[in-house]
């Protein structure tokens, strides 16, 4: 049966009852021959605000172009970024999560609102790349994402560095250890581009799982922002989206059970952020797939962690693409039999026909054989126990530390915390516990970059752990738990966790613990109540009146 290209579209442009619509459409350039073409959105994320986005106009030109020459035409929005990078350890952190249910938003209303054809989904910082991908599994129309790419690595004393050295010279400066001319040279030279940050943070987490997935065409994300075949692969996506509507290729044949367990192995063997359990739990919601936060733990425990990445290896995102990029790591993955290898993706391809393609770089040492690995399993786990009962994150890429039993520092905001790192009151063998920072008592679930960077810079990343109801940074590295749910502003039992209470991390049984009496835990809470919302109005208000809890994804709807 013949695809109708058009099939949302005509409804909009086509009969005398919608000269008013086609008029107004060509004020914005379309022209006679335009109306019985498809209409393709080209939902863009770009903006100023940081380098991640900084570039997508660039590219979306190059989209754009790619789908005229394929016979469709374009037609392009934008939506709304948060940095990160730039928001840390400030107020403005807390709209960061937020933000993804705003960007997966607003492009579902602008194409479901304007009746198009097919998608294009341009991304770049950590919210913007799951909150394009949730839209679509939304929209479920011909579409695919592309990330706009990975920065290149600054240079500072002879040495590559990313954001993640700046955060811990921020600890380090405060300890006497960095003089006010080094920090001023590293700030300087860290981000030399447009880009997103270079290690195996969050956005370049994202960009493999989702390549994985499928969502992405296979090796297209991982080409950095400004290497000039970025350009080339922008065009090809535009000539893709007109291919994947003739084959009416939708997102529900591509977002699978079997799609996200490979996602989940992108992100193990590369040591990648506790983010994505955050994200690819909300994008299963999205498609009605049922996946639950243990899943992870079941399959980091079959996936060797094999690429050497920052931040607990040494190379970059760049990198790795040097080195035989996304289809190469498939390819150590399939032939070690881990993963589901018929599952399709945009190009219409397999995961294996794409893997197939792979080719290494002679001599590169980014990535390890699976037979010989960095470690014999992934990087996340998930710990339960009477301080997590629904489950926390522990990323144990990088670090050898999986037991820890200590005192706790109880903070009931990320800058206290902050302000005693910086301070010196925290000391060797300390738990530092965050709390009233998940999803609703942020609200936003901010990230805790600024105190876990502090710690590393200060000389306590080895011997301090930390725990909070919040988020870690994909550059967050050493034992840190997040996501510990239910979080305290919903009545967990991390809300009842007093200054001095002995702690117990256990990686290896898969415990997080206050050594209490369940009677004295019992009775703790049972005296707490609970604190008033931080916002009564506005989007912060709505989003901490509905967000669910973080062991299932902190999503809205």
């Amino acid at each position: 049966m013949a695809v109708d290209l058009k099939h949302k579209s005509r409804e909009l442009t086509e009969g005398p009852g919608r000269a008013p619509a086609r008029s107004m459409l060509r004020a914005v350039g379309l022209r006679d021959e335009d109306f019985s073409k498809p209409l393709v959105a080209v939902a863009n994320t770009w903006s100023e605000v940081t380098p991640c986005n900084y570039h997508l106009r660039d590219v979306a030109q190059k989209v754009k172009e790619g789908i005229r020459e394929a016979g469709g035409v374009p037609i392009e929005f934008n939506s709304v970024v948060i940095s990160d990078g730039i928001s840390m350890g400030t107020e403005g952190m807390k709209a960061s999560l937020i933000s993804r249910e705003v960007v997966a938003d607003s492009i579902e209303l602008v194409v479901r609102g304007h009746l198009f054809d097919a998608v294009v989904a341009l991304s770049g910082c950590d919210k913007t790349i799951p909150g394009t991908v949730m839209a679509l599994a939304r929209l479920n129309l011909p579409s695919l994402m592309l990330y706009g790419g990975s920065i290149m690595p600054g240079q500072f004393q002879g040495r590559h560095v990313t954001i993640q050295e700046v955060f811990e010279a921020v600890g380090a400066h405060a300890r006497g250890k960095m003089s006010d001319a080094d920090l001023h040279d590293l700030e300087r030279h860290a981000c030399p581009g447009a880009g997103s940050c270079g290690g195996q943070f969050t956005a370049n987490t994202m960009s493999i799982a989702f390549e994985f997935l499928g969502i992405s065409p296979m090796s297209f994300n991982g080409v950095p922002a400004l290497d000039p075949r970025k350009e080339a692969v922008a065009t090809q996506c535009g000539h893709l989206i007109m291919d994947i509507l003739k084959r009416d290729l939708r997102p529900a044949r591509i977002i699978t059970r079997d799609a996200l367990e490979n996602a989940i192995a992108a992100v193990a063997c590369t040591g990648g952020s506790t983010n994505a359990v955050l994200h690819l739990l909300a994008v299963a919601h999205e498609m009605g797939v049922a996946l639950t936060i243990d899943d992870f733990d079941v399959i980091n425990q079959r996936i060797p962690l094999i690429a050497d990445l920052k931040p607990g290896g040494r190379y970059v995102a760049a990198d790795l693409y040097q080195a035989g990029g996304t289809r190469l790591v498939a390819k150590r993955l399939l032939d070690a039999g881990v993963l589901k290898s018929e599952c399709l993706t945009v190009t219409g391809r397999t995961l294996k026909e794409e893997a197939d393609t792979a080719s290494e770089t002679p001599g590169q040492e980014v990535l390890y054989r699976v037979e010989e690995p960095i470690k014999p399993t992934g990087g996340l786990v998930i710990l339960h126990g009477n301080l997590a009962p629904e489950g926390c994150v522990v990323k144990v890429a990088g670090h050898k530390k999986l037991t820890h039993t200590g005192p706790a520092k109880v903070f009931d905001c990320e800058e206290d915390a902050f302000a005693a790192v910086r301070g010196g009151d925290i000391l060797d063998g300390d738990v530092v516990v965050i709390r009233y920072e998940g999803p609703q008592g942020g609200p936003g679930m901010r990230e805790m970059l600024g105190v876990t960077s502090a710690l590393v810079g200060a000389g306590l990343g080895e011997t301090v752990t930390l725990l909070t109801d919040g988020r870690f940074s994909g550059a967050t590295h050493g034992l840190m738990a997040g996501h510990v749910a239910p979080e305290a502003a919903k009545g967990g039992p991390i809300s009842a966790v007093k200054d001095g209470d002995s702690i117990s991390f256990d990686v290896p049984n898969r415990r997080l613990d206050v050594n209490i009496s369940p009677e004295e835990l019992k009775s703790r809470l049972g005296q707490w109540t609970a604190p008033p919302l931080k916002y009564t109005s506005g989007v912060l208000a709505k989003y901490a009146k509905s967000v669910s809890s973080a062991s299932t994804g902190a999503v809205t709807g």
